[in-house]
């Protein structure tokens, strides 16, 4: 029964974070359930798209919608802008030296905060962006001899232009693996932008006075609670199955790993919390594999890019929809 009330609890708790981000955010239901399953899996999110499409004022958003530990407002949010000439260490601090105490300190970088915003991540070299590989991977900082931790609820929310545009860096493939999920944040439909013209205003407003829903310790129950979802053991299988069906795909050059497999069943999990169930679908799986597999793999072509992941997840999907799976 206990058991029970925490998951009705986590339930509601999802949906009314949800409907807040909603006061600001028009018409984007799929792209922050997506970021809201990243947020739950204990990972991160890549965010794909031209310059003005709401990314920005997404991150904000979110971070504003969670009580901080202390009276000041919401949680920890730095916003950190990708340029050319950024530095590892003005994303992870330095040793300064303390006139008082007659000795360097180490000054924290914007890297020690809540909810990380990395604005146009692929504008800046790849060695700032491997800056942050440590950091996402392990929730921790390495300075000299030293460690620091990060905070318990540590999320990455990442920018990037398209790469064909100029002045950037298409980011390596140890650091796309880090994303648990890369998504086209895209535009709004004709309705939605027009409605957004009328009230902009209104829209802007509700950002500056964002209510704070949930606290950081109820996000960080809610990402227990992920773990705790019902995944069948075909659906399982069916993962495995396309895991290694990119291995062996021949318009795939570089398949996906089985980190990238377990990552897939985390991002099951939490995508069914968000979507107010307990237990995972083969419509999830439908759903989410795109946005959890196409940045990991290299295909041969762009033509090859189009069709060789769907054709993968179709076979599954016909042999999925052969058995019948219950929770």
């Amino acid at each position: 029964m206990e058991q029970e009330i925490q998951i009705d609890q986590a339930l509601t708790n999802i949906q009314r974070l949800v409907d807040n981000i909603e006061t600001v955010i028009k018409g984007k239901r799929t792209q922050i359930q997506f970021i809201l399953t990243a947020l739950l899996a204990k990972g991160h999110i890549l965010m794909e798209d031209n310059p003005g499409t709401g990314k920005t004022v997404m991150a904000k958003t979110l971070a504003q919608s969670i009580a901080g530990r202390t009276q000041d407002g919401g949680v920890n949010f730095k916003r950190i802008q990708f340029t050319p000439d950024l530095l590892p260490m003005d994303l992870i601090g330095s040793h300064i030296f303390d006139d008082v105490k007659k000795e360097f300190i180490f000054k924290k970088g914007p890297l020690f905060c809540n909810v990380l915003l990395a604005d146009e991540i692929n504008r800046a070299s790849p060695k700032v962006q491997s800056a942050l590989l440590e950091c996402m991977a392990e929730h921790q900082i390495t300075m000299g001899d030293s460690t620091y931790k990060l905070e318990q609820l540590f999320f990455t929310i990442a920018t990037q232009n398209p790469v064909e545009m100029e002045g950037t860096y298409p980011l390596p493939a140890a650091q796309l693996d880090r994303f648990f999920i890369k998504i086209i944040f895209g535009y709004v439909d004709e309705e939605t932008e027009l409605s957004i013209y009328n009230n902009y205003l209104g829209i802007a407003d509700n950002l500056e006075h964002i209510h704070q829903v949930l606290s950081m310790e109820e996000i960080l129950f809610l990402q227990s609670q992920t773990e705790k979802v019902f995944i069948h053991e075909e659906i399982v299988k069916a993962v495995r199955n396309i895991v290694w069906d990119t291995r062996r795909h021949p318009d795939i050059v570089l398949g996906a790993s089985t980190r990238s497999g377990i990552t897939f069943l985390k991002c099951l999990k939490a995508f069914a919390l968000v979507n107010g169930r307990t237990f995972v679908t083969e419509d999830d799986v439908q759903l989410i594999t795109p946005a959890v597999l196409d940045h990991r793999l290299i295909f041969r072509n762009r033509d090859a890019k189009a069709k060789g992941l769907n054709a993968i997840l179709d076979k599954e999907m016909d042999r999925l929809g052969k058995m019948k799976i219950t929770a």
